[in-house]
């Protein structure tokens, strides 16, 4: 089964008509794009865009053999005119299904939010799923009996929707996943696809064709990641980002509750109500013991609390502890923590703060926690894949 994205954009494309916004200011040349339609083997067109045809054409493709005209979501603004010869645009009802003749079966899939998903299976057996912009699947099975090879839909938008999938396996490993319905909103560039990696799935340019289950190689997902950064750099949303595409989640809180800190609780509400509900907190500084056990990925929330945590426990704090054992305490336990981050199996993502770029601290507790966070960022950063910095909302790659 042959595709081709006629267009990748939003519904009123990228840039948006009048906006000023920097997204739109530089989405120019092969990085703008047209309304997302699809164009499935020159007989089948899901969402009627305006330009379809000189889309198609300059795509090396023609709509005269399209049979079959299907939207998935509400068109707002003047109606698109219809193309000469094409046939009427219509939805398929929830669950109905239609079967061409060109030999494709597209079955219509219910969606959370107003629009239509279609299933799409070609005479040969490859499976396509198509998502409508803003849109998740609804009503999924516990499982399905085969993978899609290819998954179409608003990954920046929705990335649950990938989530969900994957907890039902209708995207396995060998699924490859393309983001579509691209607003302003999605980063520009290397950015863009550096984002869409990290949930396995990747953008191409408009008037792309792709084969449908034709084999291809998977964008590398690192397996472990350090995020640093400084105070309120956007590191933490970064690091969330990075596993939202993921079916469930362990959200590891080092810093656990405050009593009496209204600020603090204001703090955890705020991260709290951010995250996924399908995630599972635990407010733990045992992180050895997680990273030796089997189970889902853990973002880890923030090694500097972990650390705040380790020198209270060797009551670091103070210079005759320090010098009478408490230094070598504290290293054997940051070495403990550094080995299980080596050897874990599990996905991992974890949050830590760079310190030591500012004013020296005044005392000598301070130095001497600048100084240790400092050596634990740079031992578990070893272990990790990739390493990304994070400044005013801006994310750097140091490795992977």
């Amino acid at each position: 089964m042959e595709l081709t994205l006629l267009g990748t954009g939003a519904p009123d494309g990228l840039p948006r008509p009048e906006c000023p916004c920097a997204a739109c200011a530089t989405a120019r040349g092969m990085r703008s794009r047209a309304a997302t339609a699809l164009l499935v083997d020159d007989a089948l067109l899901l969402d009627l865009t305006p330009g379809a045809v000189f889309a198609a054409a300059r795509a090396g493709h023609s709509l005269t053999g399209v049979r079959q005209v299907l939207l998935t979501h509400p068109h707002d603004g003047p109606a698109v005119e219809l193309p000469a010869g094409l046939p009427p645009a219509g939805r398929v009802p929830d669950g109905r299904e239609l079967t061409l003749i060109s030999g494709h079966r597209v079955r219509a899939v219910p969606m959370d939010a107003p629009g239509t998903g279609y299933e799409v299976t070609a005479p040969e057996g490859a499976r396509l799923l198509y998502l409508p912009p803003g849109a998740a699947p609804s009503g999924l099975a516990d499982r399905v009996a085969k993978p899609y090879d290819m998954v179409v839909g608003d990954v920046v938008g929705r990335p649950d929707a990938v989530a969900r999938l994957r907890a039902v396996e209708a995207i396995a490993p060998t699924t490859e996943i393309i983001a579509v319905h691209l607003d302003h909103d999605a980063p520009p560039g290397a950015e863009l696809d550096r984002r869409l990696a990290a949930a396995g799935a990747r953008a191409v340019p408009d008037g792309t064709t792709l084969v449908v289950g034709e084999y291809h190689s998977a964008p590398d997902v690192p397996r472990r990641t350090l995020v640093t950064g400084g105070a309120r750099s956007g590191k933490s949303v970064e690091a969330e980002r990075r596993l939202e595409t993921f079916p469930e989640v362990v959200y590891v809180a080092t810093g656990g509750g405050r009593e009496g800190d209204a600020e603090w609780a204001a703090r955890i509400g705020l991260h709290r109500d951010r995250r996924p509900a399908a995630w599972r907190t635990e407010e733990t500084c045992e992180l050895v013991e997680l990273l030796e056990s089997d189970g889902p990925p853990l973002l880890i929330d923030c090694l500097s609390l972990w650390l705040t945590d380790a020198m209270d426990r060797v009551d670091a704090w103070d210079d005759a502890a320090w010098a009478n054992g408490g230094e070598s305490a504290l290293r054997e336990r940051t070495a403990e923590l550094v080995a299980a981050v080596r050897g874990t199996r599990r996905t991992v993502v974890a949050v830590t703060n760079e310190t030591g770029s500012g004013v020296v601290p005044a005392t000598a507790a301070g130095r001497r926690f600048r100084d240790e966070l400092g050596r634990l960022n740079a031992a578990f950063a070893d272990e990790c894949e990739q390493v990304l910095l994070v400044v005013s909302g801006q994310v750097l790659t140091l490795r992977g």
